[in-house]
């Protein structure tokens, strides 16, 4: 399928990281690059290079299968070449639409924390460790509100 790719690059009198947005999904809903790329901006500011690809169901489902050896589609996956630099973000829609619906989030909120859920983990947050759980969830809700989204962890 033709992948559809925008790119805004960081200037050289801003840090700012370049951030590349590939759609290979057609599905509707899906963020304008140009909030993606305020998302990822924000939660990774000193980060120098982070593409966002949006892909199908069965895209996902391969990458994770061949990466983690779940044999699903997942959210997001998050692939760091230079940890803390420069990462892939894949961001499956089909999945992120069927999560907002159940869990009666905005899709674009849930888009939205994410994409910064999964620049998190390119900066070295996980939440294998349940402390390590709540650090990064309060970091999450910290960008999330910046950008006028609600808590995403409160019923």
């Amino acid at each position: 399928m033709p992948t559809k790719s925008t790119s805004s690059a960081a200037t050289p009198a801003r840090a700012r990281p370049a951030v590349v947005v590939q759609y290979a999904s057609r599905a509707h809903g899906m963020p304008a690059a140009v909030r993606l790329t305020r998302w990822v901006r924000a939660a990774a500011p000193d980060a120098e290079q982070i593409t966002v690809r949006l892909v199908t169901q069965a895209e996902g489902r391969g990458l994770n299968l061949a990466y983690r050896g779940k044999d699903y589609a997942t959210n997001v996956l998050t692939f760091a070449y230079e940890p803390g630099r420069s990462c892939d973000i894949v961001l499956c829609p089909a999945v992120i639409a069927r999560e907002a619906r159940a869990q009666g989030k905005s899709l674009d909120a849930h888009y939205a924390h994410l994409a910064i859920h999964g620049v998190l983990h390119l900066r070295g947050h996980d939440h294998e460790r349940p402390a390590d759980a709540v650090r990064m969830e309060r970091i999450e809700i910290a960008l999330l509100k910046r950008f006028g989204y609600a808590d995403p962890y409160r019923a």
